[in-house]
């Protein structure tokens, strides 16, 4: 298998990119409720990230938007303008960009049956969110629809809600080696004596995705989140913590037995390299408003890990203060690279959000969902040309923003020659 390469496939940034504050828990969403977006901005500092990673060696592909405003949930929800607002902009919901939630990615290695399979993520517990796996669907098995090397299944039964590769890693000695799996669970607030806001991972969802996947449950690790972590606005386990090859980043308040589960993760893979940051350098809160471990921890093509952060941690006294110590050590991490994408940040998502790993051959992907040079030229022209520049709370329901935001997202698709998902 020494084909295998890992493929970070982002979300572009669709032209319905809104602030209506729908993620219960997302404190960022939630802080910029009702605020004006800028999809053109948004959009084109997300491609700017992934041309970031391509110019640094890496290989980088993209899921595309997803149909908007959508008209089976307004009808299902019987939208007639006396509903509460939030309805009313679930069907417009862009938050299928944050592609960490678009899927579970178990490599070929890890198999037994050799291939690399997913499963979409039914993302039930919010119902902006739970109408997104069917269509994401839709472009996993274009993408990933050669039979012999990849498997695409149908999400979790909706009883157990699974928030995909956010509350998934994956560590190995290199991507294309076998590796352990680590499902990160919430529990729900009556098992933890109350809390404001859900638990999204259920840790039979976890369990179902290993055994549709066909892991060898030996290597594979079932731990909790920290209920601390969810109320301080860890919605998502990638929030609070990030691996990559042998090394977990993490908060030190990041699980719920932080000993026990480092101590099981070691027995699954002894060659762990632990780099945990402690309360008393980044606090849990800091960690989260800067998004310090949504980040991408990418290994680049000299074997150096690099870690990919929002341009608020640059900001962060505390948190570039441990970044500079952190790089100047002689720890794995030898490189942080802050970017800007400060209009998916301020609706809860950090470049982790943002993009879905994949460990696969990238000559067995369907080439049109690979980025290239030309590809993010003719990706940037249609944006320039056809998102809209802003979207106030008010446009939200309008036939005038629906006629654009659906004729975007087809010159999109006709541009990347897959207008059959139109």
């Amino acid at each position: 298998m020494t084909d295998l390469k890992e493929i970070n496939f982002d979300g572009i940034i669709g032209p319905s990119h809104n602030y209506a504050g729908l993620s219960l828990g997302n404190i960022a969403s939630a802080s910029h409720r009702g605020q004006t977006s800028f999809p053109r901005e948004a959009a084109l500092q997300g491609l700017a990230k992934m041309r970031g990673n391509m110019a640094r060696g890496l290989t980088q592909g993209f899921l595309l938007p997803l149909p908007r405003p959508n008209r089976d949930l307004a009808e299902a929800l019987a939208l007639d303008g006396s509903e509460d607002p939030a309805l009313r902009a679930a069907p417009w919901s862009a938050s299928a960009m944050w592609t960490a939630n678009a899927a579970t990615v178990s490599p070929a290695p890890d198999t037994e049956d050799g291939r690399c399979h997913l499963t979409p993520a039914n993302l039930v517990t919010m119902v902006h969110r739970a109408q997104e796996w069917q269509d994401t669907k839709a472009q996993l098995d274009i993408a990933f629809g050669d039979p012999e090397h990849f498997a695409v299944h149908d999400a979790v039964p909706a009883t157990f809600g699974d928030e995909g590769a956010a509350n998934h890693m994956r560590l190995c000695e290199n991507h294309g080696a076998p590796g352990i799996e680590v499902f990160v669970y919430g529990k729900a607030p009556h098992e933890t004596g109350g809390g404001k806001f859900p638990a999204r991972q259920h840790e039979q969802a976890s369990r179902v995705v290993a055994r549709r996947h066909g892991l060898d449950f030996e290597r594979c690790v079932f731990i909790e989140q920290n209920p601390e972590a969810i109320e301080a606005g860890a919605f998502h386990n990638d929030v609070v913590a990030v691996a990559n090859e042998r090394v977990l980043f993490c908060h030190a308040r990041a699980f719920a037995d932080p000993a026990a589960s480092y101590a099981a993760i070691r027995e699954a893979f002894p060659a762990l390299e632990l780099v945990e940051v402690p309360e008393s350098a980044v606090s849990l809160e800091e960690s989260i408003r800067t998004y310090l471990f949504n980040a991408q921890l990418v290994t680049l093509p000299d074997g150096a890990m690099a870690l990919v952060v929002p341009s608020e941690c640059r900001e962060s006294t505390s948190v570039w203060r441990f970044c500079e110590q952190m790089t100047a050590g002689n720890g794995p991490v030898r490189q942080v690279i802050p970017v800007d994408v400060r209009q998916s940040m301020a609706n809860g998502g950090g470049p982790a959000c943002l993009r879905l790993r994949v460990v696969a051959d990238p000559a067995k992907v369907d080439p049109r969902f690979l980025l290239d040079d030309a590809k993010a030229e003719r990706i940037e022209t249609v944006i320039t040309q056809t998102w809209p520049e802003s979207i106030a709370p008010e446009q939200l329901g309008t036939d005038a923003l629906a006629d654009r935001v659906r004729a975007a997202r087809a010159e999109l698709l006709e541009a990347l020659d897959l207008a059959q998902l139109i």
